[in-house]
């Protein structure tokens, strides 16, 4: 059978047309499936290119490297500035240059390569008794003896504060760091351990009068959808905002690289670059009670009550450099014995 060149075209569109396909980006993340599809949901909806959704529980450097070359991961999230910066020493990122995120994400909370960009904030700070006269706190005042047996805090070895601990290196060096955690040891109402709310409940138990915490933890207890135990917690404790002195607010964060060898590059620059607009911004607020990274982005009103937020201003690229070391101290002092 001959056929005219016009049905020659149309047959080599209709066996072309298996190959097309709508534009997309696969996403690596450790963060909670639940806190982040609405962003990816509001992502398509806003661009019509399609989020493939990868949740790891960890080990996401060591699987993106082991994939190599023919790794279908194009951005790589997670939590914690210390992975952020695994990322890159594992070589599994690449350097990113968009003016979006240069001008929505202040220059401290950025990779100076732009090999990885903070997304949203999560303050280190300090909760007190609801009815307490505490006003204003520095990290520093934490160590001293007007807090003896009155401090509750988790592990010293978590990431929460082995970053803060780092910070403190980077403010005041190694010696004065190894004193502050002497110090806030022998303050302890009991032993540095369990999570973060226990700070809460231990404060409404009268077994500590100050605990060292995240804020979105607070705003979880403090959330009108906030239950039983939960609740009582919440209306139990007011936060105050830390700040190292000369300094401000500690603060660690969920990020975002594009990968190596991302088979979809501009897809990838368009979803970090939508993560950093208002709109997503607000939903990282609502979901989790994280502050954004972009100045002037709106707040949840819980986290606006507890203050404003001065985000410390020391890279936290300067602040991971001191992670070791802070692990080593934690350990030099029996900080969790």
């Amino acid at each position: 059978m001959r056929f005219s060149p016009r049905h020659t075209l149309a047959l080599a569109a209709l066996f072309a047309a298996p190959l097309a396909h709508a534009a997309e980006v696969n996403l690596y993340t450790t963060r909670e499936p639940g806190l982040i599809q609405p962003l990816t949901e509001a992502f398509t909806k806003s661009t019509g290119v399609k989020v493939n959704m990868i949740a790891l529980k960890d080990g996401l450097a060591e699987r993106v490297a082991a994939e190599g070359e023919r790794s279908p991961a194009d951005v790589l999230m997670t939590v914690d500035f210390g992975n952020l910066v695994d990322l890159v020493e594992a070589g599994v990122t690449q350097p990113v240059s968009s003016e979006t995120l240069a001008s929505a994400i202040p220059a401290n909370l950025r990779d100076d390569e732009g090999h990885w960009f903070a997304l949203s904030l999560r303050s280190r700070v300090v909760y007190a008794e609801r009815g307490s006269a505490l006003s204003s706190i520095t990290y520093e005042n934490l160590a001293d003896p007007q807090w003896k047996g009155k401090l509750c805090i988790r592990s010293g070895q978590h990431p929460y504060n082995t970053s803060l601990i780092s910070a403190h290196i980077a403010h005041h060096g190694e010696a004065a760091t190894e004193q502050w955690l002497r110090g806030m040891k022998a303050n302890l109402a009991r032993k540095a351990a369990g999570g973060d709310r226990d700070g809460a409940r231990d404060i409404l138990g009268g077994i500590c009068d100050i605990a060292v915490a995240n804020a979105y933890y607070a705003g979880q207890m403090k959330s009108p959808d906030a239950k039983g135990d939960q609740k009582a917690w919440g209306e139990a404790i007011k936060v105050v905002l830390p700040t190292f002195e000369g300094g401000g607010t500690h603060v660690n964060v969920s990020g975002a690289a594009v990968a190596r060898h991302a088979p979809n590059r501009a897809e990838a620059i368009r979803l970090l670059e939508y993560l950093v607009s208002d709109e997503a911004q607000g939903i990282y607020a609502a979901a989790n009670y994280e502050y954004p990274v972009k100045p002037g982005a709106p707040v949840d009103p819980v986290l606006a009550g507890f203050g404003e937020l001065k985000v410390d201003p020391i890279p936290l690229e300067k602040i991971a450099a001191h992670r070791k070391l802070a692990s080593e101290l934690v350990d030099k002092v029996g900080f969790d014995q």
